[in-house]
């Protein structure tokens, strides 16, 4: 019995206390991923290393927590003991202690985390479905024919984008569809102008937005309805809510976004100088996406870091160091790539302008112009000889036939005073006045005596 024992034990894996800890922190970070929660600050300590320590409690329970500078030095608020927040972390164990622990990546005010929890899950969700897909979305007409602007009629958008349109395009046709764009009631009307432009099919394309205000403020533009709404509109959408910060559900939905309504403006009725600042927007937009990736390329350095297990970690560190500069070497690289492809474009399409330029469509018009006349004078000229050809013939054939002709060669015809044509002598008495008409003139005759053979 006791050797069997022995031999079962010995088929047992055996862990070291320090190898539990780690294998449980594995098992901890990779299964359960990162984890949003919300619960109140307490026992928060700022030590001078810059990183934050604290715990995360409700009424029952609560969880001790860290936030790492790297991490903390992006929360946009002072937090304190007692404050409600939502927090993005990492399920995590300090192995020294074996505690269980939480490693916060980011945090904000839990009312308005909330809100951006709803606006993450239905941005999920809609995403999942292909409402935002690319190949979905449309171009912008390169001429519209007429502009619609979805809006607050009393509002400063409304005058900014009225505005810009009068300086680019003061003769470009503007219909205006006022809705709320604040509160209860704004998104029922957001919907119900959108659906009321694409009845009345008077626009080429509709600016849907509002100016800027807190995330509350423009919640109206993060509602299901309103997205489904722009997503399902036969007129192409330009999305132009808030600031160039402010981003809302309603500008994944929408076939282009614009910073902001004077930016929607610009962009619906370019020009020269709307495609230079298109490359600007650009350039920015290259430079945004650098700095992002470079701080996802930072983010994906610490998380590797921290979870160094049996390698050396100055091996690890220098290899993680070599791939952020690769890394950073591409980004920058990619930018110079696009900027030049910008540039190209750019070049392309002056020259394009510049082909289409008035004068020399003007002349081409005159041209064609002066071409259809000739071919119109040449044309009325040959149904005219082809008319008057047709008209002799039936002139001919008409005197051939003509009563008149037949009186021109001696013949009369013979008619009782009441217009009764004579063809037998039986139709007429003795004494009888009868008219003979001749080629030229008629006569009155008196019949004397009737001859019937």
């Amino acid at each position: 019995m006791n050797q069997l024992n022995q031999s079962s034990q010995n088929k047992q894996q055996i862990f070291t206390v320090t190898r539990l800890n780690s294998a449980v922190r594995m098992i901890l970070e990779q299964d359960l991923g990162l984890v949003w929660l919300t619960g109140e600050l307490s026992n928060l300590a700022m030590p001078s290393s810059g990183h934050w320590y604290f715990s995360l409690k409700d009424m029952s329970a609560q969880v001790r927590c860290a936030m790492f500078k790297g991490n903390n030095r992006r929360v946009p608020f002072r937090p304190q003991d007692g404050m409600q927040v939502l927090v993005q972390a990492r399920v995590s164990l300090y192995e020294p202690r074996g505690d269980y622990q939480l490693i916060i990546e980011s945090m904000q005010p839990a009312g308005d985390g909330m809100l951006a929890l709803r606006f993450e899950e239905l941005k999920r969700r809609l995403g999942a479905e292909g409402l935002f897909d690319e190949g979905r979305k449309r171009p912008l007409p390169r001429e519209p024919r007429a502009v619609g602007l979805v809006t607050s009629a009393t509002g400063a958008a409304l005058h900014d984008m009225l505005t810009v349109l009068e300086r680019r395009a003061p003769d470009l046709p503007v219909f205006i569809y006022p809705t709320q764009v604040q509160g209860s009631a704004a998104t029922a009307q957001i919907v119900s102008a959108i659906m009321l432009a694409n009845r009345r099919a008077e626009v080429d394309v509709l600016i849907v937005g509002r100016g800027g205000g807190s995330l509350e403020d423009l919640w109206c533009f993060n509602e299901e309805a309103v997205a489904r709404a722009i997503a399902g509109s036969a007129i192409p959408v330009v999305s132009a809510v808030g600031h160039e910060v402010d981003i809302t559900i309603s500008d994944f939905a929408a076939d282009l976004r614009a910073p902001t309504p004077s930016a929607a403006a610009e962009l619906v009725a370019p020009d020269r100088s709307a495609r230079a600042q298109r490359l600007v927007h650009l350039r920015q937009r290259l430079t945004q996406a650098m700095s992002r990736h470079q701080v996802a390329a930072r983010h994906g350095f610490v998380l590797l870091q921290k979870r160094l297990d049996h390698q050396d970690p100055k091996r690890r560190l220098e290899q993680q160091s070599q791939r952020l500069d690769e890394l950073d070497r591409r980004l920058q690289q990619h930018l110079r790539d696009r900027l030049h492809q910008g540039e190209r474009r750019l070049a392309g399409l002056a020259m394009r302008l510049q082909a289409r330029s008035p004068e020399k469509l003007l002349a081409i018009g005159k041209r064609r112009h002066q071409l259809a006349e000739e071919r119109l004078h040449a044309l009325i000229a040959k149904r005219q000889d082809l008319a008057r050809h047709r008209l002799a013939m039936l002139g001919a054939r008409l005197d051939g036939i003509s009563p008149l002709a037949t009186l021109g060669r001696g013949y009369a015809i013979v008619r009782t005073p009441s217009g009764e044509v004579i063809r037998r002598a039986s139709q007429v008495n003795a004494g009888q006045t009868l008219i003979t008409t001749l080629a030229e003139g008629a006569l009155r005759v008196r019949v004397d005596e009737v001859d019937n053979r």
